[in-house]
């Protein structure tokens, strides 16, 4: 549309003309729309930011089909006679908890895409780990691939991709027994911060996958992600969303303030 009538594309436009283009929105039809909850922290109609909780598949795989966060937010969107693609921006494994944001339409996606290859996106996140890193905060550089003897693992191997995580101490229980760290990516492979933090001796409480300890207990590991920021393509301006520390974290902090104490603020 053109000044609000409909022209061939042929016709030339002049400064102050408003132009109009209509494209028809794409739907997830692959998949199922099932009423499973999750918490909104902001949506606009460019975008959706969510709360995910832990245990929860973001999107459909081989074997879990149903249950998943897409299947939530799809059936959220056709109760609203809405029509959106799911689209993902970046990636939480079903462990972690935490602000993930959804584009809803691909000119959305591909910017917010951009930001994160420019380095511009900052994520955050809070653990709970055993033990204490040596140095109170500090960059763990450790190129990151796959476990030759565990396929679903990753590991910290020379002939991997290079992966780099900063975390500082924010406090510390019982002389070092578990320690609370905020963390920083500054790069996005799988599990990465699970592979850092086990790599320095610190694994996260509650990682069945990589090294947990008999103490402490939790049902998922004790990540989450707690923050994130970046530039709305749209607004124009930059934006912080922030996700809440999850009842079950919350929960193990209180224990550790009771079983491990003294608690040490750094």
């Amino acid at each position: 549309m053109l000044n609000g009538e409909r022209v061939y594309i042929s016709v030339k436009v002049s400064a102050g003309d408003v132009l109009e283009v209509r494209m028809e929105q794409e739907e997830s039809d692959d998949i199922l729309p099932e009423p499973i909850p999750f918490t909104i922290l902001y949506e606009d109609e460019h975008l959706l930011i969510v709360n995910k909780d832990s245990g929860v598949i973001v999107h459909p795989t081989h074997g879990h089909y149903t249950g998943t966060l897409a299947n939530g937010v799809v059936h959220y969107w056709k109760s609203k006679g809405e029509r959106f693609r799911f689209r993902p921006i970046h990636r939480l494994d079903q462990e972690t908890s935490g602000v993930l944001a959804i584009a809803k339409n691909p000119y959305v996606h591909q910017h917010v895409s951009e930001q994160m290859i420019a380095g511009t996106v900052d994520k955050k996140y809070i653990a709970f780990v055993h033990g204490s890193p040596a140095q109170e905060e500090g960059a763990i550089d450790g190129p990151i691939d796959r476990d030759p003897g565990e396929p679903h693992r990753r590991i910290v191997t020379p002939d991997g991709y290079a992966a780099r995580t900063l975390y500082t101490t924010v406090a510390r229980w019982a002389a070092g027994s578990a320690s609370a760290v905020n963390l920083k990516l500054e790069s996005g492979r799988t599990h990465q911060i699970r592979v850092h933090m086990t790599s320095i001796g610190c694994p996260l409480i509650g990682d069945r996958m990589y090294k947990t300890l008999p103490v402490h207990e939790i049902d998922e590991q004790a990540l989450h992600a707690c923050e994130l920021s970046f530039d709305h393509p749209i607004l124009q301006k930059r934006m912080t969303f922030h996700a809440p520390l999850p009842a079950d974290m919350a929960a193990l902090e209180a224990r550790l303030d009771i079983e491990a104490s003294p608690r040490e603020a750094l």
